[in-house]
Parts: C-alpha cells; structure tokens; sequence
C-alpha cells in the first residue's frame, strides 16, 4: 500500500539530513541519479531571467543545476511538503548566498502555480502525489507558451523479471516508493494537457524523463 502524505512527511523528515548523501548511494548500483538530474533539468530549455518552480524540491539538490541556465536575474520557486527538506535547502541556499531562489512549504497537489512561468520540473517526488494529475494540470495552465513541464521519476520495467522489479521497489523502499506507485503513470496522462509529450526510459526503464511542452 502506498504511504499517506502523514507517512511521506516523517519519512522524509527523518532522512532530511543525510538525503544528500543516502541519495548518492545508489551510484553503487550504477544508477547515475545525478547525470539524470542534468539531462532533465537541460530538457526545460530555459535560459537567463527565466523562472521556474521545482515541485518536491528537496534539500535543494537541483537548484545550482538550474541556476547554470537561469544566472542570478534567474528565479526559482521550490515547493516541498516538508519542512525538514527545506530546512536542509535553506541551509544550502544560505552556503552559496543565492538570492534568487524561495521556498514553499506545500503539498503538491494544492500549491497555486504562479503565471507565465518558463518551466516546471520535478524529480523523483511527482509520482509520490496521489493527485498527480492535478499537478500536471495545475502546471500546464501556469505555464507560458513554449514553456515545459519536465518529470523525472521512476517506474517499473516492461522487460523486467517480477522478482528484479520487486528488488528494485525494496532497494527504494527507504523513499517512500512502494509497488502501487506503478500505478501512477505521469507520462500517460501528459498529452491530455500538453500538445508535445517526449519521453525517454533510463536505467533499464526503471526511470524516465518526461518532457510535456505547452
């Protein structure tokens, strides 16, 4: 069974503080968390002054990735159901004096996108949201046209044998994924508000990028 919200906010406020790290394990088993990071956040296709909300934001991982493209005239919005994450990107805010990056405290599924935006990205966090689709609702109205909606997230193989994805749901466990996750198919739901969806599978198909373009 899937983990409420409740669940997901105190496993994530537990793991808060050695995210960062406990993260970059999985490098172990050769899954290149952080390569995968770069292809995606090089897929919203953003440039100098843009702005771009980041759902599920985290300890903040992400945000120097995106400030390459978007330069300190640049803005990012993090939204982030917990509070312990976002004190762990507080802290690293802080550490390398951004001044153009705020923070929402917020669930997913209720936060009131601003207008116009460049683009929206989420990683490994948008299938964890039973509302998902709402998100990507939300998402493509707030969006300016040309504007891209990026998700990288996991899923379970095609190809896979039934017991390896079932070691690869208990190896991630520790995340909040659980096999009913299967079940939340962004990618799918995607064209319904997007008139250009590509979408790439990585690692064995056990993630994906999704690209949704207004």
């Amino acid at each position: 069974m899937a983990f409420s919200k409740d669940e997901l906010r105190e496993i994530y406020r537990k793991r808060a503080g050695a995210y960062d790290l406990s993260a970059n394990l999985y490098y172990l088993l050769g899954f290149r968390e952080s390569h995968y990071r770069q292809l995606a956040i090089a897929r919203l296709g953003v440039q100098a002054g843009d702005t771009v909300v980041e759902i599920g934001c985290g300890t903040g991982l992400n945000f120097r990735l995106v400030q390459e493209y978007l330069g300190d005239e640049g803005r990012i919005i993090g939204v982030d159901l917990t509070d312990a994450m976002l004190a762990q990107a507080r802290a690293r805010i802080a550490k390398n004096d951004w001044d153009n990056i705020e923070l929402v405290q917020s669930d997913a599924a209720e936060y009131e996108f601003p207008v116009n935006l460049n683009g929206v990205f989420s990683s490994f966090a948008l299938t964890l949201v039973p509302e998902y689709e709402k998100v990507i609702e939300r998402a493509a109205q707030a969006l300016a046209p040309g504007g891209r909606l990026v998700v990288l997230d996991l899923k379970l193989p095609d190809n896979w044998p039934g017991w390896l994805s079932q070691l690869g749901v208990l190896i991630t466990r520790p995340f909040g994924v659980t096999r009913d996750l299967s079940e939340r198919q962004p990618w799918k739901v995607m064209p319904t508000y997007f008139h250009k969806v590509d979408a790439k599978q990585l690692y064995g198909g056990f993630a994906y990028i999704a690209v949704g373009e207004k």
